[in-house]
């Protein structure tokens, strides 16, 4: 009992000396305390991890939510939030901070919704994917006349324009047939990306991510993809003409369901610009190529959006307590959206767990994969769907599955081996009568 009775003395502190929330910008060093605080408040729903360093070497953390930290549960979804991938642009930077203290203050409080979030998914918040950057824009300050400086990393480049080029190949696939998911790096891929491109990349080939945001500014929109059009450039000109993914309606959703919970986002009118309900196809807005969300929907199975939050690319301080409370909503809302549509388990008939197995639906074609443990997510509007679990040396298995508004379906496959044909099949006599008899 006195063991219990240090236990709750020691909650008691930890519930009285929580630190508040501060609307402030934060150098590398206070993101790196305001992450090991959040941590300290927060031990037994977080992790605090490196994916890896910068060109100057600093750091990339990453801070995780889960009931289980550091640990992958299956049937449970991961998700993501990047922010300040182009340095100068501040405010996902500071958005994300207050996101990990506002979901570690309200867990700890109670509050059946974030409570039910964090125990139904993993989540992992990259506050800063390129600090060095950072560094740099903050030296000069908000209110500098220096648009760009501290956009790219410490080499001079845009991360945005650094990923592996894959729209080119399944746009020539989807035309002359080849893989419509998944699609493999090229074999000299490290040389070609800088070291904060690389951990991303690495990071995301570790988990299986489902649904992924990266916060920029500049605009006020949500962006989808795809951000390349097929034809990227004409005659010198960045060609803009909309780009749909097979996933369209779906990205369409996902960009909605931000923008209205936004303060005003969905209004349109922003910045000098006006997009439909605030949302854009990437393409149609600008042609991007290289950029981080198309790669995420081309390699892996996690469907990304892009986040334009703010007019000003590095806010003034004072600012930043009115955009937390218009993004807040919004950033809890999107992460709730992983959970829809179909998942499952898919084994063989002796309840092994088959990993990389494919899951097609009928009419959409962009396949996912099982995950290592042999679950899946399949993110997918209401409506009624055929699904094909596909793995080598095993029979398919097709069902049909109506998905509703709620909670994602459970849709669990068993496979059986398929049986090799080694001799030729056996054939019935003929019974000596012409046609049927």
């Amino acid at each position: 009992m006195s063991g219990l009775l240090s236990v709750s003395f020691h909650l008691i502190l930890l519930f009285k000396f929580v630190a508040p929330v501060t609307f402030r910008h934060h150098r590398y060093d206070e993101l790196v305390r305001t992450l090991y605080r959040v941590h300290n408040e927060c031990p037994y729903i977080t992790r605090v991890y490196s994916i890896g360093r910068s060109v100057k070497g600093r750091h990339l953390y990453v801070l995780e939510f889960s009931d289980y930290p550091g640990i992958h549960e299956p049937l449970e979804p991961e998700v993501k939030y990047v922010g300040n991938m182009h340095g100068n642009e501040a405010l996902g930077r500071e958005l994300l901070l207050q996101l990990a203290e506002f979901l570690c203050e309200e867990f700890r409080n109670g509050n059946q919704r974030i409570v039910r979030l964090l125990e139904g998914t993993r989540v992992h918040i990259l506050p800063s994917m390129n600090p060095d950057g950072y560094e740099v824009a903050a030296a000069q300050g908000a209110d500098s006349s220096g648009y760009l400086v501290g956009r790219n990393n410490a080499n001079g480049v845009d991360l945005n324009r650094n990923f592996p080029d894959l729209n080119t190949y399944i746009y020539y696939n989807e035309k002359h047939g080849g893989p419509n998911h998944h699609l493999p790096l090229p074999d000299n891929w490290k040389s070609q990306v800088e070291p904060e491109t690389q951990a991303v990349i690495q990071w995301i080939r570790s988990f299986n991510f489902v649904l992924s945001a990266n916060l920029h500014g500049g605009a006020v929109v949500a962006n989808y993809p795809y951000d390349r059009s097929l034809e990227h450039r004409v005659r010198g000109f960045r060609r803009t003409a909309n780009t749909p993914t097979p996933d369209d309606k779906l990205f369409q959703k996902l960009a909605k369901v931000y923008s209205y919970a936004h303060g005003w986002m969905h209004q349109g009118w922003n910045c000098g610009d006006y997009f439909p309900d605030g949302i854009t196809n990437g393409a149609s807005w600008y042609s991007l190529s290289k950029g981080m969300q198309d790669f995420n929907y081309l390699h892996t199975n996690c469907f990304e959006i892009t986040l334009e939050l703010s007019c000003d690319k590095f806010p003034r301080q004072e600012e930043l307590q009115r955009e937390w409370l218009g993004n807040r909503e919004a950033l809890i809302q999107f992460l709730e959206q992983v959970h829809q549509g179909i998942k499952g388990m898919v084994r063989d008939e002796n309840y092994n767990n088959l990993a990389e197995a494919v899951i097609s639906v009928s009419g959409i074609n962009h396949d996912i994969t099982s995950g290592d443990h042999g679950d899946y997510f399949r993110l997918l509007l209401p409506g009624t769907y055929t699904v094909t679990a596909t793995a080598p040396g095993f029979d398919p298995e097709t069902v049909t599955v109506t998905v509703g508004p709620g909670e994602p379906k459970l849709v669990n496959f068993h496979l059986k081996r398929s049986v090799p044909q080694t001799t030729p099949p056996r054939r019935v006599p003929n019974s000596g009568h012409g046609g049927r008899g």
